[in-house]
């Protein structure tokens, strides 16, 4: 046999011998790595106010706080303009985890990463985080409407989403992977990023998450997982919920030993709160 014989048929063997899946496994991974971090960002201190304002716009900018929290696509550039003149700080909340079906780029996501509907959430489905590659253009374009309109940091909502019934078997490395892309994207565009409950995930995030918030963590007994945030400097701002039966008192009292900095909130985020005595 000649050496093109022997060539020819040892290539077209290893061909055939390529399953469809390890053919798919071959292509090269998509490409999409972050830019570099911008020089600065704000980087928030502990025991900061805050206030947590989504539902029922507009924006009460009346309200006495360090930092608010309000939704991107409910507020344009004034709102946020308004809030730096009055010396707050605002966050940009976007969710991350799943689609919502009332948001105006709602048209932007692909079936294939559109998983079960999110349970209590009418109009919310999971989605499919591992699917970066075609999550990214739409993160990234809510990233830069976010710097556009002014805010200082990003809420990237239901990011803890590996031991949801999502649909898709996304596991907790998927997870960490798509936070710290996240991070890195909100960071290369001058936004300080928190994270957002994910307790078992602090470890492994508390160097490129800037601070935490947090949803009826001393109710159900974890906010202690989040004080890694704390002791580096990190503020961790904590919502209870009065649809719970929380002992309110109680939280403020361990909020002001642990640094931690409690509202309590109505769940659907309206301008309600009740503040730390």
């Amino acid at each position: 046999m000649s050496r093109i014989t022997w060539w020819i048929g040892t290539t077209l063997f290893l061909l055939a011998a390529c399953s469809p899946i390890e053919a798919e496994n071959m292509a090269p991974t998509p490409d999409y790595s972050s830019p570099p971090p911008a020089a600065n960002w704000w980087r928030p201190s502990v025991g900061l106010t805050w206030q947590w304002h989504i539902s029922e716009p507009p924006v009460d900018t009346s309200v006495e706080a360090d930092v608010y929290d309000i939704d991107l696509f409910e507020n344009d550039a004034e709102v946020i303009a308004e809030l730096h003149r009055k010396n707050r700080k605002v966050i940009c909340y976007i969710s991350v985890g799943s689609i919502e079906d009332w948001r105006p780029d709602v048209d932007q996501f692909p079936a294939v990463v559109l998983g079960k509907d999110y349970d209590g959430w009418p109009g919310e489905k999971w989605l499919d985080i591992r699917r970066i590659d075609l999550l990214a253009p739409i993160m990234r374009a809510r990233l830069d409407l976010c710097k556009a309109k002014g805010f200082d940091a990003v809420e990237p909502d239901n990011i803890e989403i590996y031991d949801n019934d999502t649909g898709f078997v996304i596991t907790y490395k998927d997870q960490l992977t798509y936070a710290r892309w996240l991070a890195d994207e909100a960071h290369a565009r001058g936004l300080a990023i928190g994270i957002k409950n994910a307790p078992d995930m602090v470890a492994d995030s508390l160097d490129f998450f800037d601070f935490a918030i947090t949803e009826d963590a001393y109710y159900y007994n974890w906010i202690e997982e989040m004080l890694p945030f704390i002791k580096a400097g990190k503020p961790v701002f904590a919502a209870e919920y009065t649809d719970m039966d929380v002992d309110f008192p109680s939280a403020c009292e361990w909020g002001k030993l642990n640094k931690v900095s409690f509202i309590q909130k109505n769940r659907i985020l309206t301008a309600f709160r009740n503040v730390c005595p």
